[in-house]
C-alpha cells in the first residue's frame, strides 16, 4: 500500500496561536496584499507576534546570525501589508516604524485574544479625555510601594505647580507627565509630595528611583509582582511582551507609577568628544547602551489607552516625549524653576541664618535662581565660614564652588562642543540674545560648515537640556550658568589646551579677545587683593 506523505508541520513560533487571532489576521492581511500570504510570510509574522526581533527570527528559522534576509522580507512585504490593512481600518496613514511596534499596533487593532477589550483604532483616534474617564475600574485594595523615597517633611512651596500637575493627572486623566528641572531644583521631592497629595485617587502608588540605573527587566518584574503577584514570570519572555503585560495591568487598575531620575540612564552620543570633522557635531539625548527599553516603555505608556499615569522626572527631556506630548494630548511636561523669594527665605532661615538683611538675602537668592539645593549648600558655607554673614560671603565674588560646581560640571560636560560654544558666546555677548541675532552673528569665519541648521538644532538641544528657554524673548543663561562659565574662562587656557571645547573658541577672534579681557580683569582684581 502506497504511503502518502503528510504535509509538513509549521513548527516555528506556533505559540503565537495561543495569544493571537491568526486566522482573522491572515485573512485581513491577504485582503491588503490582494493574495494569500506565503508560508514564509506567515512564519515571520508569527515570530514578530512572539516578540522576536529579526535577528532572533533569523537564528531560529535559518540558523543564521545575519538578519538581513529577514529584514528584507519584512520591509518589502509584511510591514507594507500591515500598514495598508491598519490604514484602511483607521482611515488615515499608519506606519510601522520598527519590528517592535508591530504587536503594539495589532493589539490596538483588536487582533489579540483574551485581552482587555480595546476600542478599534478608529475609536482610539477620536476618543477625548472625557471619554477616558469612562474606562472600567476594578475595585482593589489600595497598595502603596514607596521604594526608597526620601523624607520630605520639610517640603515647602510649589503650590502652583502641584495644583497644575494634579489637574493634569486627576481631572484631565493624563497618561504620562514629565517633570523637568536642573540639578538641585527639587524634582524628587516634588514627585513624592505630588504622589502623597493625590494618592487617594489611585488603587496603587509605586515610586521608584533610577539613580542606580536598574535594568528595565528588573523594574518591570518589580512592577508586575506588585500589580499582579499571581502572574507566572518567564525569563525568556521578550521585552515587548513584558511591556504589554504591564500596560494590560495598568488598564485593570488605576495606578500612579513614578520613575525618578530618568536622566541617570540618559547619555550624550558624542560624550564630549565629537570631532568637528564629522558632519553633525551635536550630542543628541539618548539612552545608555542596554537601557533603550525604557524609551519604548515610556512611549507605549504615553500612547496606549489605559486608566493609569506614569510620572517621570529628569534633568533632560527624554527623546520620545517631544513626539507624543501636546496641550490637547494626554502627555504633558512641566519645567520646575526656582522657588519664590518667600519660599527661598524660608530655606535660609531653616538652615540657621536667622538675622537676614532682606536686600542681601534677595541678592543671594537671585544669584542661585532660587535653586533649593544650592541655597541649602551655600547657607551651610555661610554659617561655617562666615559666621552667618551673607554680606561677607557675597564679597568673595565666588558663587560656584564645592558640590554646586560638581553638579554644574556634570550637566555642562554632557554638552557637545557646539553647545558649549553657544553657551560661551551667549555669556560674552549678551546683546545678541534672540535666535535671529544669534544665528546671524555666531558662526565663526573659519568654520563655514557651522550653518544655521546646526545652530538651530543646538539651541533646541540646549532648551531640552534646560540651559536656555527659547520660549522667552531672551536666550541669556541664568546667573548661575553665567558665573559658572566665567569661572571656566578664568581657569582654562583655551589657546594651549587640547580639550574638546576649545577649538571652536579659537576659531572665533572676537571670543579670543573677550577671553583675554576676562583674564586681564581677573589679574587686576587679584593684584588689588594682594
Amino acid at each position: 500500500m502506497a504511503v502518502v506523505d503528510s504535509p509538513p508541520i509549521e513548527e516555528e513560533f506556533l505559540e503565537a496561536q495561543k495569544n493571537w487571532n491568526l486566522d482573522k489576521l491572515y485573512v485581513d492581511l491577504a485582503s491588503a496584499k490582494r493574495k494569500a500570504l506565503t508560508p514564509v510570510e506567515k512564519k515571520l509574522l508569527r515570530g514578530l507576534l512572539c516578540g522576536c526581533s529579526p535577528a532572533e527570527i533569523a537564528k531560529k528559522v535559518y540558523q543564521s546570525s545575519s538578519s538581513s534576509t529577514v529584514r528584507v522580507y519584512l520591509s518589502n512585504g509584511l510591514y507594507k501589508y500591515i500598514e495598508d490593512m491598519l490604514s484602511n481600518q483607521a482611515g488615515c496613514l499608519i506606519k510601522v516604524k520598527n519590528w517592535s511596534h508591530v504587536t503594539h499596533l495589532l493589539e490596538k487593532a483588536g487582533y489579540k485574544k483574551n485581552w482587555f477589550q480595546i476600542p478599534p483604532i478608529t475609536t482610539l483616534m477620536t476618543n477625548t479625555r472625557e471619554e477616558a474617564t469612562d474606562l472600567p475600574k476594578v475595585e482593589a485594595t489600595k497598595i502603596q510601594d514607596w521604594g526608597e523615597a526620601v523624607d520630605i517633611s520639610g517640603f515647602c512651596g510649589r503650590k502652583t505647580e502641584l495644583t497644575r500637575v494634579s489637574e493634569w493627572i486627576v481631572n484631565q486623566r493624563c497618561r504620562l507627565v514629565v517633570v523637568l528641572g536642573m540639578g538641585g531644583i527639587g524634582k524628587t521631592a516634588f514627585s513624592i509630595k505630588l504622589a502623597q497629595e493625590i494618592e487617594d485617587q489611585f488603587d496603587y502608588v509605586i515610586w521608584r528611583s533610577l539613580h542606580l540605573c536598574p535594568k528595565i527587566d528588573a523594574i518591570l518584574l518589580e512592577l508586575m509582582q506588585t500589580l499582579k503577584p499571581d502572574l507566572q514570570t518567564d525569563e525568556t519572555t521578550s521585552l515587548n511582551t513584558k511591556i504589554s503585560q504591564l500596560i494590560h495591568a495598568l488598564r485593570k487598575v488605576r495606578c500612579l507609577l513614578v520613575l525618578d531620575n530618568i536622566d541617570s540612564i540618559l547619555s550624550s552620543n558624542g560624550d564630549n568628544s565629537v570631532a568637528m570633522s564629522k558632519p553633525d557635531p551635536l550630542s543628541q539625548i539618548q539612552y545608555l547602551p542596554g537601557y533603550e527599553g525604557y524609551g519604548e516603555l515610556i512611549k507605549r505608556i504615553g500612547e496606549s489607552q489605559h486608566q493609569s499615569c506614569l510620572l517621570i522626572t529628569s534633568r533632560e527631556k527624554p527623546p520620545e516625549i517631544t513626539e507624543i506630548e501636546g496641550e490637547k494630548l494626554p502627555v504633558h511636561s512641566l519645567k520646575l524653576t526656582g522657588l519664590s523669594k518667600i519660599e527661598s527665605l524660608g530655606i535660609l532661615q531653616v538652615k540657621g541664618i536667622a538675622e537676614l538683611d532682606h536686600r542681601e538675602a534677595c541678592i543671594l537668592i537671585d544669584s542661585y535662581a532660587g535653586n533649593p539645593l544650592f541655597l541649602k549648600l551655600v547657607a551651610t558655607t555661610i554659617q561655617d565660614l562666615f559666621a552667618g554673614s551673607i554680606y561677607q560671603f557675597l564679597a568673595q565674588d565666588t558663587l560656584v564652588f564645592g558640590d554646586i560646581r560638581r553638579i554644574l560640571d556634570q550637566q555642562f560636560n554632557r554638552l557637545s562642543e557646539l553647545e558649549k560654544y553657544i553657551m560661551y558666546w551667549l555669556v560674552l555677548n549678551p546683546e545678541y540674545n534672540s535666535v535671529l541675532a544669534l544665528t546671524s552673528h555666531i558662526i565663526p569665519g573659519q568654520s563655514p560648515r557651522l550653518g544655521k541648521r546646526l545652530i538651530l538644532e543646538a539651541l533646541e538641544l540646549l532648551q531640552r537640556r534646560l540651559f536656555i528657554d527659547i520660549q522667552t524673548d531672551s536666550l541669556s543663561p541664568s546667573k548661575v550658568w553665567r558665573d559658572y562659565i566665567i569661572e571656566r574662562f578664568k581657569e582654562k587656557d583655551f589657546q594651549s589646551t587640547t580639550e574638546p571645547d576649545s577649538s571652536l573658541l579659537m576659531n572665533d577672534p572676537i571670543l579670543v579677545a573677550q577671553l583675554k579681557n576676562v583674564r586681564i580683569q581677573q589679574s587686576g582684581v587679584n593684584n588689588q587683593n594682594l
